[in-house]
């Protein structure tokens, strides 16, 4: 047997056999692909997928915009509150729009303009039927704020912002304390279109279903709003303030009214800490069971942590001359302010507290500023009209239909008669 020199023999391959392979595999696959093969696999694609790629060419928007006008809601009552509930069902049963929603994860009717600053904020996402929805642990207008700003959502310039639907009326100087109408008022800062929406809810009266019927009724006026705005005919520098009546499906119609002067009543109250006591929501007549239990809830909290933390007395270092330490009693006092009605048996029939009162649909546009100029009013007043008569044209059709074949069946059953 001849002996090999060294140069003949092989090599040890120091890598393991498997990830030599894997390398290899690797290299393969980053080798170009022959054009003729290109050429082939591109052809054969093409007749694969010929048919359904030229249907979707045709049916995407070219230039990226949306089917369909994007609708951000809010509510101050939170984003489990009935009022919201029933404005999303309303908009996503007409699918006229794409409904998104920014709420509060709780109850902040009386927040005012109040924004969020240096602190974290948290988005959650929450199930809505039809609607894609968030929660945030801020204001209402913090809500607004983040939903318009491109951060949170895909869009950041949505068609048209609705704030509500909120639980207890928006008239007069309780639009300054009201998180409703600061969250719609946001929303015109940034240029969007907005309207706020909210409900007379009087207690033991009223119920959860009533905004179901709320929605229904300003549901033609949100229609309208969205055909103009993508006309770009829609009222300019304005929001609509818009108040529903106690008894929504009892409603007399639209109404264009004016900003009161109306301002609740404030009454502060000394409360026990180991005896909370009812809850008070803005306008305290003006709330559902379901808030009374979450706000008893809150106090209830806010009792045990006051009883931890109250302290009677403290020891300071005394500053007498015999050096022993002074003892000084701490006092804490807890109050409660609560919004007592006032009686206002002089208001105008125009304005908006009167017409809820009379049954009537109250629409009060207001600027950033929270007035009625003269500029704003009567194109306001036009467009309430036309909205008006549009929506008596579209009542009046359905009877007609039905006054002609109730006159048909009563000629067909005269006919054998005749006969």
């Amino acid at each position: 047997m001849e002996a090999t020199s060294g140069e003949e023999a092989p090599k040890r391959n120091p890598l393991p056999a498997a990830l030599v392979s894997n390398l290899q595999s690797v290299l393969a696959a980053r080798r170009p692909t022959p054009p003729e093969e290109v050429s082939t696999a591109a052809a054969a694609s093409e007749a694969d997928e010929g048919a359904p790629a030229a249907e979707a060419s045709d049916s995407a928007p070219t230039d990226g915009a949306p089917a369909r006008p994007i609708v951000l809601l809010t509510s101050a009552g939170g984003i489990r509150s009935p009022g919201l509930a029933a404005l999303v069902d309303a908009l996503v049963a007409g699918g006229r729009c794409d409904v998104n929603v920014c709420a509060p994860e709780s109850d902040k009717p009386v927040c005012g303009h109040s924004i969020t600053i240096r602190e974290t904020i948290t988005a959650t996402s929450v199930d809505f039927t039809g609607a894609k929805a968030f929660e945030i642990s801020g204001t209402p207008v913090d809500c607004i704020s983040l939903a318009l700003s491109g951060r949170l959502f895909p869009w950041s310039a949505p068609a048209l912002v609705i704030s509500g639907i909120n639980a207890g009326p928006n008239c007069g100087y309780e639009m300054f304390h009201s998180s409703a109408i600061a969250a719609a008022r946001e929303a015109l800062v940034y240029g969007v279109p907005s309207i706020a929406i909210s409900l007379n809810w009087k207690k033991d009266e009223s119920k959860d279903s009533d905004f179901k019927d709320a929605a229904e009724a300003c549901l033609p006026l949100i229609n309208a709003a969205l055909a103009d705005i993508e006309k770009g005919t829609f009222l300019k520098g304005c929001l609509l303030n818009i108040g529903v009546p106690s008894v929504p499906s009892a409603n007399k119609g639209f109404k264009l009214t004016i900003q009161s002067g109306y301002s609740p009543a404030q009454s502060w109250q000394a409360v026990s800490t180991n005896r909370p006591s009812s809850a008070v929501h803005f306008m305290g007549m003006h709330q559902s069971l379901g808030i009374q239990l979450a706000q008893l809830g809150k106090d209830a909290s806010a009792a045990g942590a006051a009883r931890r933390a109250q302290r009677k007395t403290v020891e300071v270092e005394s500053v007498a001359a015999a050096g022993k330490q002074e003892v000084r009693e701490v006092v804490k006092k807890l109050f409660r302010a609560e919004f007592v009605e006032k009686q206002h048996e002089d208001l105008n029939e125009d304005i908006d507290l009167r017409a809820l009162e009379n049954g009537f649909i109250s629409v009060a546009p207001l600027n950033v500023h929270g007035l009625v100029e003269p500029e704003i009013g009567t194109p306001a007043s036009h467009w309430l009209s036309a909205v008006v008569s549009l929506d008596k044209e579209k009542e009046a059709a359905p009877a007609t239909v039905d006054q002609q074949d109730a006159s048909v069946a009563a000629e067909e059953k005269e006919a054998p008669s005749a006969a």
